[in-house]
């Protein structure tokens, strides 16, 4: 069994006045709804809104091929790890911050100056650790729409990134071989977070 991954949109603003003690049950309920029998196969791709009748503030995202793994999205992040140092420092330094707010660690562990790191899992400041669904990502919206902008800046620029990365982060046989998989995934990830900013929502990426 590996880690997996569902990714939320969900109204921050609706989800911080539920009591807190209430909320992982509603995470829970977003994350594989009640009310559909049997195993959660949901749309080939893309989002379901909302995520269960029960959570109508919130949206879940089927990432394509992925069968809900984590593995494609680290494989990609080491990609992405592996290529940068040899990418254009014009979409070098945007991508960062956009991969860097989904599912790469970044060039080192200790950075101080990262201000979006809800590495803790908590929702708000001043809830308790959380018990429920692990939380592998948290971004309230203010940390959305700025992915938002970051994406903005990198999209023109990632087609060039091709020739770079095949030559220096593919992996044949893998579950991201090459640069077409790792441009299919995180333009997946563009879609999640364009989405979660036009709602002016907050992201959660769960795993149980």
């Amino acid at each position: 069994m590996g880690l997996d991954i569902t990714v939320l949109a969900v109204d921050w603003g609706r989800l911080e006045r539920t009591p807190a003690g209430e909320r992982e049950g509603l995470l829970y309920e977003a994350v594989d709804p009640d009310d559909e029998p049997g195993p959660r196969l949901g749309p080939e791709a893309g989002w379901v809104f909302p995520a269960s009748p029960k959570v109508p503030w919130s949206g879940r995202y089927e990432f394509r091929l992925t069968l809900g793994s984590y593995k494609p999205h680290f494989w990609a992040a080491d990609g992405w790890d592996k290529a940068r140092e040899f990418a254009d420092p014009a979409l070098r330094e945007p991508l960062d911050g956009f991969l860097r707010g989904l599912i790469w660690w970044g060039p080192y562990l200790d950075d101080e100056d990262d201000e979006d790191d809800e590495s803790d899992g908590r929702l708000f400041p001043s809830d308790p650790e959380p018990f429920g669904p692990r939380r592998l990502l948290v971004r309230p919206p203010a940390s959305v729409r700025a992915l938002a902008a970051h994406w903005t800046r990198a999209e023109p620029r990632v087609a060039a990134l091709r020739a770079t990365y095949d030559a220096h982060a593919s992996h044949p046989g893998g579950w991201i071989p090459d640069f077409d998989a790792f441009d299919a995934l995180v333009r997946q990830w563009a879609e999640v977070v364009a989405e979660t900013a036009r709602r002016g929502w907050g992201l959660l990426g769960l795993t149980a």
